[in-house]
């Protein structure tokens, strides 16, 4: 029998839109069933940069739109607004 190929699918929220700044939020989600870790259930991210998942074999498939900020809101908090969205096909 051959091997059966399952999704992982990793999002990480960066400081900047540059692929190398510090992930500051993560969550992965493991088709093949081996992780299920979602934000805020380890001290630590999975990797330091979103580079560094790709040097992992991590496949980009999604990057930030990137929106100017409306004027007088520069400063504002909302969502994490550098999301990148990853994935890796793994053998079951």
């Amino acid at each position: 029998m051959g091997s059966t190929l399952r999704q992982k699918v990793l999002t990480l929220y960066l400081h900047t839109s540059a692929l190398d700044s510090q992930v500051l939020g993560w969550s992965i989600y493991d088709g093949a069933g081996a992780d299920a870790h979602t934000t805020g259930d380890s001290d630590e991210p999975p990797y330091e940069t979103g580079l560094d998942a790709l040097k992992d074999g991590w496949r980009l498939i999604q990057q930030p739109v990137l929106i100017p900020p409306y004027p007088g809101e520069e400063y504002s908090t909302s969502f994490m607004k550098y999301g990148f969205l990853f994935e890796k096909l793994e053998d079951v």
